[in-house]
């Protein structure tokens, strides 16, 4: 099983951790299940960029980057080297460990 840290660089959100997650989704959906806001306009299939965060810390417990993946993460804002998006950060199934993401702040995504 496996705990997820999310921290939000929006100001005024607190950090959430959840714990007891099982392999087999992804971080995008785990945020859902737990009421924690992170944007997915394409719906899930790594076709935009507004799902995206920052992998701190745990990046052998999730799905591999792609080249997809990493050429949408070039549209997003502010990317750096542990950018991810969540639809694409799929946990291993059978595994657990610590997972540690950070939000970008979802108030400067364009509609909001």
């Amino acid at each position: 099983m496996y705990t997820i840290h999310f921290k939000f660089e929006q100001k005024g959100l607190e950090p959430v951790t959840i714990d007891n997650i099982a392999g087999g989704q992804s971080i995008l959906e785990v945020a859902e299940e737990n009421n924690i806001e992170l944007h997915h306009n394409c719906g899930m299939v790594c076709a935009c960029s507004t799902c995206h965060l920052y992998l701190e810390k745990g990046e052998q417990h999730v799905a591999e980057l792609t080249d997809k993946e990493e050429d949408f993460i070039d549209r997003a804002r502010n990317p750096k080297i542990e950018s991810r998006l969540g639809c694409q950060c799929v946990l291993n199934d059978g595994g657990s460990g610590r997972i540690e993401v950070t939000i970008p702040d979802q108030s400067l995504i364009h509609g909001e």
